[in-house]
């Protein structure tokens, strides 16, 4: 499987953590079966602890590496 698209779909600060953002990331995989071409859309739930002042970009970019991070993590278990 290969992640061919990542992005942030949506983020919110968190209720009642300060400095927490939670939100979720949509990922698309590509896996190839014989000669078929699959794809696979997941939406991940992440979240992350942002400094103060931290930009929209570092915040989106620490979302999609938690996610990334899980992806890989399945992946593995699959390869298994």
């Amino acid at each position: 499987m290969d992640l061919i698209d990542i992005a942030v779909q949506d983020k919110q600060s968190h209720p009642r953590l300060p400095g927490r953002i939670t939100g979720h990331v949509r990922a698309v995989l590509s896996e190839q079966l014989g000669e078929q071409r699959q794809d696979h859309e997941l939406v991940i739930p992440v979240w992350t602890d942002a400094n103060p002042g931290a930009s929209e970009g570092d915040i989106d970019m620490a979302l999609m590496l938690k996610a990334a991070g899980i992806i890989a993590r399945m992946k593995a278990r699959l390869a298994e």
